[in-house]
């Protein structure tokens, strides 16, 4: 790493409160750098990849870079990218709407066409419904008596559906896109956006990228979602919509579970309330 930065001068720990995250910002002779270990060699492969492959066809500073990487230690050097976490930031209505609109657009090439995605890519983008499936009976038993009858019954009836939506389009994707992990650089020149953690980037369905924000931050906000849309160039087709709704039950179910071993009750929360919404929808 001293090749690469030049001497360690100093070095902060700034680990999310996410269970299992190890980053380190350290501050070198010459440039500024992060040392992130992954917890598992699945997510050091795919935020490595996509720090190889995906990373380089965005603007500049709007991801971090991948200057070198450790698979013994499934640990990885990166450059900082350009902004301030968007959660810490006072943005008004209308900044925030701008800020969408650009994470819609970012998405839109991060995510690339169907031509970029190999034939086993192909492949693994259609095998996550399979996974996302197996997933959701896990943590249905996981949860036991933290949902109602009813609760598991809606959790049922959209994995059932989720097996009748034909082909979706694909890409690849973030995986964990919500404001959480996004940046923003303000300057009197305008603004730029820039989004981290792409541990869980990996070839799905482009719909899936957008499960944590339908559930999150469009809640009440339309506004917001309207903005994303028209950054990204296009809105989700009748299937992808489907999907989306059956994606939501499936990460409300797991939000629940994860209750069992964290006791986050912030996220436990998040899946209930989106249960109750889906089970209006189905009624």
């Amino acid at each position: 790493m001293q090749s690469i930065a030049g001497p360690v001068q100093s070095v902060r720990d700034v680990s999310s409160d996410r269970l299992n995250s190890q980053v380190w910002e350290l501050i070198c002779a010459t440039q500024r750098v992060f040392v992130k270990l992954a917890p598992t060699p699945k997510f050091f492969g795919r935020e490595t990849r996509a720090l190889r492959e995906v990373a380089p066809s965005l603007e500049p500073g709007t991801v971090p870079l991948l200057l070198a990487a450790d698979p013994h230690q499934m640990a990885l050097l990166l450059s900082p990218a350009a902004g301030r976490p968007a959660k810490s930031l006072p943005l008004t209505p209308a900044d925030q709407c701008l800020m969408h609109r650009q994470a819609g657009s970012w998405l839109s090439r991060f995510h690339g066409g169907p031509g970029d995605l190999s034939a086993r890519d192909r492949r693994d983008a259609a095998a996550e419904f399979v996974h996302a499936v197996a997933g959701a009976e896990k943590h249905l038993a996981t949860s036991g008596n933290l949902i109602s009858p009813q609760q598991r019954r809606t959790v049922q009836w959209h994995v059932a559906e989720l097996g009748q939506i034909g082909p979706l389009p694909a890409g690849y994707v973030h995986g964990d896109f919500q404001e959480s992990n996004w940046l923003v650089k303000t300057s009197p020149s305008g603004s730029v956006f820039g989004a981290v953690d792409l541990e869980r980037a990996r070839p799905h369905a482009v719909v899936a990228d957008v499960v944590h924000l339908a559930c999150g931050s469009w809640l009440g906000r339309p506004d917001l979602e309207e903005a994303f849309w028209d950054g990204y160039g296009r809105v989700l087709t009748d299937a992808e919509k489907r999907a989306l709704h059956c994606l939501s039950a499936l990460d409300a179910v797991s939000a629940i579970a994860w209750d069992v071993p964290t006791g986050d009750r912030e996220i436990v929360d998040r899946g209930r309330a989106a249960l109750a919404r889906l089970e209006v929808q189905t009624a």
